[in-house]
């Protein structure tokens, strides 16, 4: 018998140091694969429960778990999930009675980050009615754009917007659309305050038969992605796809006694669905931010006791920018849930702020496939396990640059692309993950549908990004196809920005594009132009169309002029050349210009701006 115990703890000695020495990952590994198969469960059950449970039933049920237990810190001010659910109960309540809402009325809501926004939508919810969440940074064409493809007959929006919304309410009313403002008292006449409403209506609990239809492929939110062309598009959310992104928490280690900061806006997938959502599923308390600031960050975490934060590869680096103190990793941040940080922002991160897990993940709005680096393996946005491929199908192909299409074979197939080798990620479209599209806009949703990519009759949603599997089974995003650059955390269309420069009297084409710059995550705007005949460049006038039809991270930064625009064989803007040419003055001929928000005025690039640009003496 000892013999027998003595071979069995050698063999497990000797598996310990074979697992540590060829699966380093392999306890990583395991965690993880038990929580998504935990989340896996949980979403399967809620799917066949009736009636349906949906992420408002969580947080009804944290209400009664816990209704004293803070929910939101705001400004000072602190709201128990009790309260909250108390005052969305008046919001939905006052929503009904002047705006005779109903199950599946959809409500865009214009709204800035502060806690109006969660009691607003949770009365929504409460109703059955989805919710369109607006960039509070659009404007003019953009606005009533993203309003009317959602099909809203509601907007509700801050007190702080109410200028943005009067800009275009001569076309709401006309439209027949009710217009609300979170204010006390509102003087223009089609714009109804809201505020002083909601105050007065009853806190009394809803009926669960408002929303009695509601049903988890029902839609939940519209979120807006900029897409590779276009204005922006409304991607389509449903009560499983919101489920879906709450788990995040749970699968990157967040538990009910963390404190989670969200300091992203709420109208975006990450602020809402993982951030605050996810907090719903955990049953957490947010401390939720107006807007990001990186003088008071590590104060608010001291302050709040935070253990978890959010972030874009902006905010790391803005982070790692502020002036070096004694007291940098006198905090209790834990964790960090995010994407787009560069791995030299992410080592210095960890060196200046202390052993924090990094969860950077990859994910779109819209898409059905997304990773989560559980490692934190600086660098990775992910992670390739056998587990989430069953259940996710996905394949990276061989991609074409210069013809911005797939590579395909005598077939007509796709070809997958080799480990360590670039490629376009396309996952399967299956029940289990599918791709709903966009609101509105069947165009853009078969775009992003790839046919006959593995076998004649399969069907794939196209990512647009490009990614990397390396031979350790990590994840790396490479880069983004097609006419869309990331810049401050946001998705910039191209061809959204090219229509707004050619209404400018003197251009004729614009072709748009994001150049890189030394030390700044993503790619800054930049578009190359031609004139009309005998015209020459209106600095001014181009600078007051972009700052008024543009928010701050889609105005081209950098303006080229080009006696005509370089095509290719099927008259697409040929950008390539143009992008890996960048902004030099030394090195390119062409008039170049540079937006000079001092000035208010675009003005010519010297080879002094651009040195004050690369020696960041000029902020972008």
């Amino acid at each position: 018998m000892y013999i027998c115990f003595s071979v069995l703890a050698g063999l497990a000695v000797l598996c310990f140091f074979y697992i540590s020495a060829f699966c380093p990952h392999f306890g990583e590994d395991f965690a993880y694969i038990l929580r998504s198969i935990k989340c896996g469960i949980r979403l399967t059950k809620y799917k066949k429960i009736k009636p349906f449970y949906s992420i408002l039933d969580c947080f009804l049920d944290a209400v009664k778990r816990h209704p004293k237990k803070i929910f939101v810190h705001f400004e000072g001010r602190s709201y128990t999930y009790g309260e909250v659910d108390k005052q969305s109960n008046k919001v939905a309540r006052a929503l009904q009675a002047e705006a005779r809402l109903k199950e599946g009325d959809t409500v865009a809501l214009f709204l800035a980050n502060e806690p109006s926004f969660i009691w607003t939508w949770l009365g929504l919810a409460k109703l059955g009615c989805p919710a369109a969440l607006l960039n509070f940074n659009i404007r003019s064409k953009s606005l009533l754009h993203c309003f009317s493809c959602c099909g809203a007959k509601v907007i509700i929006a801050s007190s702080e917007l109410q200028d943005a919304v009067e800009e275009v309410l001569p076309t709401l009313r006309e439209q027949g659309i009710s217009v609300y403002l979170m204010s006390d008292s509102c003087s223009v006449q089609g714009i109804t305050a809201l505020s002083d409403k909601i105050s007065k209506a009853s806190d009394q609990p809803l009926s669960r038969d408002l929303r009695a239809n509601i049903h988890i492929r029902s839609t939940a939110l519209y979120i807006y992605t900029s897409g590779t062309t276009g204005l922006p598009k409304a991607a389509i959310v449903t009560h499983e796809r919101v489920w879906a992104a709450s788990f995040l928490q749970s699968i990157s280690g967040v538990t009910a006694e963390d404190i989670f900061y969200i300091n992203l806006p709420l109208y975006h997938s990450a602020g809402f669905l993982i951030g605050m959502t996810g907090a719903i599923e955990r049953g957490i308390t947010i401390v939720l931010k107006r807007k990001f600031s990186a003088s008071q960050f590590w104060d608010d975490c001291r302050k709040y006791d935070i253990t978890v934060m959010q972030y874009i590869g902006e905010t790391l680096r803005y982070l790692c920018n502020t002036p070096k103190k004694d007291d940098e990793k006198n905090h209790k941040v834990r964790i960090a849930i995010g994407n787009g940080v560069r791995t030299d922002v992410w080592s210095e991160f960890l060196h200046r702020f202390g052993d924090i897990k990094v969860r950077e993940l990859y994910a779109a709005t819209e898409g059905n496939i997304g990773f989560v680096n559980y490692t934190s393996k600086i660098g990775a946005v992910g992670r390739v396990n056998f587990v989430h491929r069953f259940f996710f199908p996905y394949t990276l192909i061989k991609f074409d640059i210069e013809k911005e299409e797939p590579v395909r074979d005598s077939q007509g197939l796709c070809i997958k692309a080799a480990v360590g080798e670039t490629g376009l990620l396309v996952g399967r479209v299956t029940k289990r993950s599918p791709f709903v599209g966009y609101a509105g806009n069947k165009e853009q949703t078969e775009k992003k549908r790839l046919r006959d990519v593995l076998k004649k009759g399969d069907l794939y949603f196209n990512t647009g990004d490009l990614l990397r599997f390396d031979k350790e089974n990590f994840v790396y995003f490479q880069d983004r196809v097609g006419d869309t650059f990331r810049w401050k955390g946001e998705n910039v269309a191209t061809s959204e920005v090219a229509d707004i420069l050619t209404m400018v009297h003197c251009i004729l084409e614009a072709n748009v594009y994001g150049v890189k710059v030394e030390g700044h995550e993503g790619r800054v705007g930049m578009a190359a132009l031609t004139l009309e005949e005998g015209q020459k460049f209106d600095c001014s006038a181009t600078y007051t169309q972009v700052v008024n039809y543009l928010p701050a991270y889609a105005r081209p930064r950098f303006i080229r002029i080009q006696p005509c625009l370089e095509m290719t064989g099927t008259f697409k803007m040929k950008k390539m050349k143009l992008v890996e040419e960048g902004f030099n003055p030394a090195h390119i001929k062409d008039p170049l210009y540079f937006l000079d928000p001092e000035k208010k005025t675009y003005v010519p690039l010297t080879e002094e701006i651009y040195r004050a640009i690369v020696s960041k003496e000029v902020k972008l």
